[in-house]
């Protein structure tokens, strides 16, 4: 096959299109990061340009989608058409940015102006566990233990697993919702899956509802669950492992916004 892919027909692109699909597959990737390699490589083999002319028509857009062209594409040479991926564009690293961190008053205002249970449910789950969107979409009954007071978080981010305890103010509530056996905990009334969009729907709104200003995400609640276990003195390589972090460092940006110490500074003056 010509390496250069601007000279493939439409089945020929088809087909490569499908090897990526199963590379993607083989290699156990997530959903979302699949969903996004295909879409970047269709669109590439599609424009007609090599593999620097079509990064180069992505500067316009933000760091973080310039780093996901440059990654799919390299997968897509070195995987794919099984060819070496020269191109070195230096990407530059994201700016260095403080996550929002909501107070235990804002969090507790949140859950208290929800009046559906299901959706109270989400937002303790992402307080209370500290878990990713896509883990808790993927929540099951059986992956709770509740006696033990454990949840075996099995579809975590790379594939990886981690055990994190039960909060008694989630598992109280949980248990008014109605235990089962197995299955997923988050089904909507059709017997649907949740989605990502409706998770994030359900906490804006609650914000919304709560008279919040700040910009509240999915990934805010997870952020004020490690912040405030920080400034109530939990060791941070015990949040790391309950947040799933492979490296240390990801999870030391809390301690930028985690006031214990910065109150202390203040008793100083």
């Amino acid at each position: 096959m010509d390496s250069d892919v601007r000279l493939l027909s439409p089945q020929e692109r088809y087909k490569l299109i499908g090897k990526l699909n199963e590379e993607i597959r083989l290699r156990k990737y997530s959903f979302r990061t699949g969903k996004a390699y295909i879409s970047v490589v269709k669109n590439y083999l599609s424009s007609g340009k090599d593999a620097r002319e079509y990064m180069l028509d992505q500067t316009d857009k933000s760091r973080s989608s310039v780093r996901n062209v440059y990654f799919a594409l390299r997968f897509f040479h070195e995987n794919v058409i099984r060819e070496k991926f020269d191109e070195r564009i230096p990407l530059a690293k994201n700016d260095f940015k403080l996550p929002v961190v909501l107070n235990r008053e804002e969090v507790n205002k949140m859950i208290d102006v929800t009046e559906n249970l299901k959706h109270m449910i989400v937002l303790m789950f992402l307080y209370y566990s500290g878990m990713r969107l896509n883990e808790l979409i993927n929540i099951r009954w059986e992956d709770m233990d509740f006696e033990r007071e454990l949840i075996h978080i099995k579809k975590a981010k790379g594939d990886k697993q981690r055990v994190v305890f039960l909060h008694p103010k989630l598992k109280q509530v949980l248990e008014v919702f109605g235990l089962s056996v197995n299955g997923l905990v988050l089904m909507s009334s059709r017997k649907r899956k949740y989605s990502d969009v409706t998770i994030q729907k359900i906490v804006k709104n609650a914000a919304l509802k709560a008279g919040i200003s700040k910009n509240v995400t999915p990934h805010t609640l997870r952020h004020s669950f490690a912040t405030h276990l920080l400034e109530g003195g939990a060791d941070i390589r015990y949040i790391q492992r309950l947040l799933g972090h492979k490296d240390l460092k990801t999870t030391q940006i809390y301690t930028h916004v985690a006031n214990r110490d910065i109150k202390n500074l203040a008793n100083l003056l």
